[in-house]
């Protein structure tokens, strides 16, 4: 018999999913982390026969965590996830204390160094792109952003005089400041230019503004509907908010930038591992290859530690120098 994955007790599922969501809301989360912790929870009350959390405890979740390790062989980030949200619904959304479930069995994490591009490589992969792909693509390297900081760049976060780029809500929900590519200056005024064109449009279909972080769309009405509140790299088309239900238009998604990326590696013909967050990896290699204080790079990068930014140094080809193998001898 095929084995049932759904939560039948519909009344369960609605009180449950809907105090989840709701909580969440208020606490002001993503709607990524928002859908994230749901999917948790689900698989929580799926592992455990469909026992509701309220009739579970500790052991329950430390069964649940191993399982993830020992039958799923999930990454540490992943069990980590999983440990938040399931904190998160006994705390905030249960009004419970989650109790002491420790000893649960954790993955180890493999000693691995981030995957980087040489100089040569990163002009290669530039090459094989071009219009908003490629302006993004430049930001992500030049800047050392994240694919989702990216994404979500707003056109007041463009401060040319200064030379910098503001990043809001990066990880960790902090705002940090990084540096405005030279290079860019010029492609990225004319970008900014011709979508005055796509506001007015928006403007004239009475489309809803664009989605405001934190609880500023209740503070300032009209906001998202102001010019310098708008994505820097928006949609082609627009869609539903899936919280509110308006119809508006979205950034560039992350998923569609990384396959810009991914097929423009494969006309570069470079045989690594091409992912969004590698132009970042190089980014700081680079700085510090170039002679750039590692505090200075862990600022541009906002790592709350250094030893985070460390890691780097591990992969500059500081060895090569000076140093000749014996086979060439």
């Amino acid at each position: 018999m095929m084995k049932d994955n759904t939560i039948s007790a519909e009344p369960l599922r609605m009180r449950l999913e809907d105090r989840v969501r709701e909580t969440a809301r208020l606490r002001q989360l993503s709607f990524h982390t928002e859908k994230a912790y749901w999917s948790w929870t689900r698989q929580y009350i799926l592992f455990h026969q469909k026992r509701h959390p309220e009739k579970l405890g500790p052991a329950d979740v430390r069964a649940f965590l191993s399982h993830l390790v020992r039958d799923r062989r999930v990454a540490i980030s992943t069990q980590r996830q999983a440990l938040n949200a399931l904190v998160f619904l006994y705390e905030a959304v249960l009004g419970r204390a989650a109790g002491d479930f420790s000893g649960f069995d954790r993955p180890t994490r493999p000693a691995r160094l981030p995957d980087v591009l040489s100089r040569s490589e990163v002009g290669r992969l530039l090459d094989c792109l071009d219009g908003t792909p490629l302006l993004i693509t430049r930001l992500l390297y030049g800047a050392g952003l994240r694919v989702s900081e990216g994404v979500r760049l707003r056109i007041q976060d463009v401060d040319f005089d200064g030379g910098t780029l503001r990043v809001r809500d990066g990880k960790g929900k902090k705002d940090r400041m990084t540096v405005l590519p030279q290079l860019v200056r010029e492609p990225l005024r004319e970008h900014i230019e011709r979508l005055r064109e796509l506001f007015a449009k928006d403007r004239a279909q009475q489309l809803a503004g664009v989605h405001l972080p934190d609880a500023l769309g209740a503070k300032y009405p009209h906001a998202g509907v102001s010019w310098e509140w708008q994505w820097l790299f928006p949609s082609r088309e627009v869609s539903l908010d899936p919280r509110t239900e308006l119809k508006r238009r979205h950034h560039l998604t992350e998923e569609t930038l990384q396959r810009f990326i991914r097929e423009a590696a494969k006309r570069a013909r470079i045989d690594k591992r091409v992912t969004p967050h590698v132009l970042r990896h190089s980014f700081a290699t680079h700085l510090l290859e170039s002679g750039t204080d590692i505090r200075t790079v862990q600022d541009l990068l906002g790592h709350a530690d250094v030893a985070t930014t460390m890691i780097y140094t591990h992969v500059m080809n500081r060895l090569g120098v000076g140093v000749r193998s014996p086979l060439d001898a």
